[in-house]
């Protein structure tokens, strides 16, 4: 009974700083909408600034309080300047093109703590007075875990009074509810925002100064505490601060006990598996509202019309020229790179497929790139079939696991359908990244290589190249189809497509497989060229990349996802060439596509031709 209440306690504590990280992003996205991925990064930038205040202050055992509460101001002022000239500017962008920017921030960010304090691993000090710990049932509890439990219920206590007892706090609800109506009363929106966001941000440093002493300070924590916070968000309502509160204690619960009653290849995916069932079944959560719908189901917002780049015959013979002709001039390594392209133009283009054609906005399309990856892995070396087959064959894992998890996903509409297809894939990440006995757990599996036929660069950039060609056409047949058409009416006009009978969800769920399919092919593809597969390759990170490339080359046309990935992958290899801090050079210049090519580089050549065309003739 002992350990039961100790290990209740642990959750308790963890739950805290879950708390505070989650109600500053619910209360961002509540008022401006926004999906801050760089919520996390804030959160880790103020425990790495609290670790060093505490040795530069010159205050004695008072340093590390004083640090604690330095930290966190900080790093607000550093998230009003980023809302005023970078998110200010694109409130009434799509909301993909939010999460580019908001993306580049986190690249930007993590690359500066890895500058000013390096990428080994960092030890936080302990707290004066509060070190050591305090026996409970004879079984010994931190001290510092018993305070952060006292502290937790004051800090949503005082919460609360700013939400409820101050006109800023009721403002701030009412833009929750309805934003419109609130700037229709004459409330000025930007400095709303402005303080929200400054709001939230203090509330995630403090929550990362606060865990300073706990947990080792890594330069990947941001990506860690962002993902949980999403659960915790979503469980307990998207804009509910108290929501926050209930979904941060159950998760750090379940979290706790799980630990000990869950079998070692389950307990990461518990929290991920409540987080869908609470989505299924109540989609704003259990402290939320349910919302009038701002975003087509499926959740894109203002894409236009699109699918095709219209692009002369010429052009295409010239590609399909250079890329059939070019690679048994270069070296093996430029082959290898030609062939990740590919792969990774599958998995854009099958992305664009559900976003942009279908206006399905999903952040966990790599579950499906990784279980075509580990479904081609797992048949050749469990399955004990031939490298041609388990390649060929691939595909339909990952496919059927997209029907699998579309199936509830098409129900959803809007963030909430976004959120559970982050749920699924992170579902299916913990499984493989903890299942040692079958998928190899974070040491993946290795000696995944061509057969002896295709082991040379040039011949299996081939084989890639032909299953490229084949995904890719597909892909190309189904956007011009009936199909396609109909989907991109779907997403345009739901309502009139229901009014004259389309059925919305088999249609979805359809294209949710064939996505699925390709992005397996494009998994297949990008595991053989590695020679391995790991958990990586299922992550959040992953999704947000490939939504990333698709953005990059314009997600109005089919192939500006190929050539967002060709892009992408270009600029990691140049940028790493020639600094060992890519991820800041990247995000700034995707920060700087996000202003000067809203439509993707694609959209802008077509924009381009179409007016040259025009005043030719």
């Amino acid at each position: 009974m002992a350990l039961l209440i100790v290990q209740l306690l642990t959750g308790l504590a963890n739950a805290m700083f879950l708390f505070l990280v989650a109600s500053g992003l619910s209360l961002i996205f509540g008022v401006t909408r926004i999906v801050n991925f760089a919520h996390g990064s804030f959160y880790m930038l103020a425990a790495y600034l609290a670790s060093t205040l505490v040795t530069a202050l010159p205050l004695g055992p008072s340093s590390f309080y004083a640090a604690v509460i330095l930290a966190p101001l900080g790093v607000a002022l550093l998230g009003g300047l980023i809302e005023v000239c970078l998110l200010r500017r694109i409130y009434r962008a799509p909301a993909l093109y939010q999460l580019l920017l908001t993306f580049a921030v986190v690249l930007v960010i993590g690359d500066a703590v890895k500058f000013f304090w390096g990428t080994e691993n960092r030890t936080g000090p302990s707290p004066p007075g509060l070190s050591g710990s305090v026996p409970i049932l004879g079984q010994l509890f931190p001290t510092y875990d018993l305070a952060i439990l006292l502290l937790g219920p004051l800090f949503a206590l005082s919460l609360w009074a700013m939400l409820h007892r101050t006109r800023w706090g009721i403002l701030i609800r009412a833009a929750t509810s309805d934003r419109e109506m609130v700037g229709a009363l004459g409330v000025n929106q930007t400095w709303l925002f402005t303080g929200v966001f400054v709001l939230g941000t203090w509330l995630a440093g403090l929550a990362g100064a606060l865990q300073m002493p706990r947990v080792a300070l890594t330069t990947v924590m941001d990506s860690t505490v962002i993902v949980e916070t999403f659960v915790v968000v979503v469980i307990g309502g998207m804009g509910s601060a108290f929501g926050a509160l209930l979904g941060a204690v159950l998760i750090g619960v379940l979290q706790a006990f799980g630990i000990l009653w869950l079998p070692r290849e389950f307990h990461l995916a518990i929290v991920f598996i409540l987080m869908a069932a609470v989505l299924i079944l109540r989609p704003w959560g259990l402290l939320g509202r349910p919302e009038a719908e701002t975003l087509p189901p499926g959740g894109a917002v203002g894409l236009g019309a699109g699918g095709r780049l219209r692009a002369p015959g010429w052009v295409w013979a010239g590609v399909l020229l250079m890329a059939v002709a070019l690679p048994p001039l270069l070296p093996a390594y430029y082959v290898w790179v030609l062939v990740e392209i590919l792969a990774l133009a599958l998995f854009a283009a099958s992305l664009q497929l559900l976003v942009g054609t279908g206006g399905m906005l999903s952040f966990g399309h790599a579950a499906y790139f990784g279980l075509g990856a580990y479904g081609a892995a797992l048949l050749m070396k469990r399955a004990a079939l031939p490298m041609p087959a388990a390649f060929a064959l691939a595909p339909l894992v990952a496919a059927a696991a997209a029907l699998l998890f579309g199936a509830f996903c098409v129900r959803l509409s809007g963030v909430y359908f976004a959120m559970l297809t982050l749920a699924f894939a992170q579902i299916a990440f913990a499984i493989v990244h903890q299942w040692y006995d079958f998928t190899g757990g974070d040491n993946g599996i290795l000696g995944v290589w061509p057969s002896a036929s295709l082991a040379t660069p040039v011949r299996y950039y081939t084989l890639a190249l032909l299953a490229a060609a084949v995904g890719l056409g597909f892909l190309w047949r189904v956007t011009g189809s009936p199909f396609g058409y109909t989907l991109r009416a779907a997403r345009d006009h739901p309502r009139r497509c229901q009014a004259i009978g389309v059925n919305l969800r088999a249609h979805r769920l359809l294209a949710f497989g064939v996505a699925g399919l390709c992005a397996g092919l494009g998994g297949a593809i990008f595991a053989f060229s590695k020679g391995s597969v790991f958990p990586d390759y299922l992550s959040m990170p992953m999704s947000v990349q490939s939504l990333v490339m698709v953005l990059i080359g314009g997600i109005h046309a089919l192939a500006g996802a190929s050539v967002g990935a060709a892009v992408y992958k270009l600029l990691d290899i140049v940028i790493t060439k020639y600094t060992g801090y890519w991820q800041a050079v990247l995000g700034g210049v995707l920060a700087c596509l996000v202003v000067a090519f809203p439509h993707g580089l694609v959209g802008f050549v077509q924009a381009r031709w179409t007016r040259m065309r025009t005043s030719l003739g």
